[in-house]
């Protein structure tokens, strides 16, 4: 199975105008071409600084009818369109730049997005593209509902999507999707958001589809109406010709695209929600009767599941080694260098939590040259920086600007040297997260040399911009 190999941007900037499907509000949405590792941002341009928001799980606050992200208090209404249509056809690195709070609807589909940035042209980037691969099966259940979302181990990513909502003008549908990337844009990106006729008051008495109409939604008729509802139906999206029953099941007979147009746009949402991972996926998803709430739901149960693969992935080169970062992976993310580098690798790490480092001591080190050459013994002050560098390893990785962040020692207590560290020995540095708050952690460290105690204590430490970055 051959994979997209390195990372892809846009060639040139693309826009399109519409109006936001629940907001109302008319929008231009400008994709750009974006640096390697960028990833997909949205960049608020009505908004003074014009803060970017990252499209990523942990920005998710609503999912009512749509998935809504903010950061820093900007928030972005629907953005799963936007999404799908960049990663649909194998892109990584894409800044949206929007006017207003939430990208236009277009037509309910994502191909004018797809259309539009098909023609800036796909440009591949030089870094590997990383792959998270699913070798243990994730799920989510709502039985109250009859919701089934899982995804497990494939040789490609793929999706197999059911709905079956119990009624004649819909019924049962299924779609399933092989090689996403080649086929999203003809397959999945042309069909429509769609509602059910029994929900359009409800929806607009609830603030939501203020921009929808019978151009930009495929209206399901899942009951009878009256004169004096269609009358309401009229007021409600705006229309001058009469309301009618389509014999095929829809408001006002609209043709679909697909036989199964509205389980397309559900694998549509879904590719959409999944970008929010941040990465892409090498998995076979299947759905039943799954939308927003399930689908990030989805999202959050693969991070939490697969956060180490996650961060190794994203600071590793090599992920073949039997431990998690080498020494490579810790001078990418540490400014230390030689002769101050005092951490060789990390073995083990829980994101946010805790970590455990290797420090080799050898008979090389600069300091035992004056420092007891007749004894030579690790100064205890270098054994608490290595347990700082350790700590801001497990600190800065969990940041979204890890690159362009530093810590800063602020305090130390309950330092104490148990046995000294001589050449030959091999400290072992256990670190974790007590606390962080405000941009200050407060970590606590051991040091061990096989399974002997050599050293503990506590650090306080502050993340601080990194000068340059």
């Amino acid at each position: 199975m051959s994979f997209i190999k390195f990372q892809r941007t846009i060639g040139s900037e693309t826009s399109c105008v519409g109006i936001g499907l629940h907001t109302g509000v008319e929008s231009k949405i400008t994709f750009k071409p974006a640096p390697d590792n960028f990833g997909i941002r949205f960049k608020r341009m009505d908004v003074d600084g014009c803060p970017e928001i990252r499209a990523d799980i942990d920005h998710v606050v609503d999912i009512s009818r749509g998935t809504t992200i903010e950061e820093n208090g900007v928030r972005i209404h629907t953005v799963e369109h936007a999404l799908a249509a960049c990663v649909g056809i194998g892109l990584d690195n894409v800044l949206i730049e929007l006017t207003e709070k939430e990208p236009p609807v277009m037509d309910g589909s994502s191909v004018d997005f797809v259309e539009a940035l098909l023609k800036a042209g796909i440009v591949k980037q030089e870094s590997p593209r990383n792959y998270l691969h699913i070798d243990e099966a994730v799920g989510y259940t709502d039985s109250e509902r009859g919701v089934d979302i899982h995804i497990m181990p494939s040789d490609q990513f793929r999706i197999t999507f059911m709905i079956d909502y119990k009624f004649r003008t819909l019924g049962t549908q299924f779609t399933t999707l092989d090689q996403v990337e080649q086929n999203f844009a003809k397959d999945i990106a042309p069909a429509r958001t769609f509602c059910f006729l029994s929900e359009v008051e409800t929806l607009k008495e609830n603030g939501l589809i203020k921009g929808g109409n019978l151009d930009n939604a495929v209206v399901i008729v899942d009951k009878e109406i009256d004169q004096s509802e269609a009358d309401n139906l009229k007021n409600l999206f705006g229309i001058k010709q009469e309301i009618s029953l389509g014999a095929n099941g829809t408001l006002n007979g609209k043709e679909l695209r697909f036989d199964n147009e509205p389980v397309r746009h559900k694998a549509l949402d879904l590719i959409g929600d999944l970008a929010l991972l941040g990465m892409p996926l090498q998995g076979h998803v299947i759905a039943s009767k799954s939308g927003h709430a399930a689908n990030v739901e989805l999202v959050k149960r693969i991070k939490k599941v697969y956060e180490k693969k996650i961060l190794q992935q994203k600071f590793q080169r090599n992920l073949n080694n039997k431990f998690m970062f080498d020494i490579y992976s810790i001078l990418n993310l540490l400014p230390h260098r030689y002769p101050f580098v005092l951490v060789d690798r990390i073995v083990d790490i829980t994101p946010g939590e805790k970590l455990t480092a290797i420090k080799n001591v050898t008979i090389n080190e600069p300091f035992f040259q004056g420092h007891f050459p007749n004894q030579p013994v690790m100064p205890g002050v270098l054994v608490l920086e290595a347990m700082a560098q350790a700590g801001a390893f497990l600190v800065l990785n969990n940041l979204e600007d890890p690159m362009k962040k530093n810590m800063f020692f602020s305090a130390l207590s309950d330092s104490k040297f148990r046995h000294p560290i001589i050449p030959g020995d091999q400290l072992r540095l256990e670190m974790s997260l007590a606390k962080f708050r405000l941009g200050t952690a407060l970590l606590v460290g051991k040091g061990y040399v096989g399974d002997k105690l050599v050293a503990e204590g506590k650090l306080k430490a502050t993340v601080v911009d990194r000068a340059g970055a």
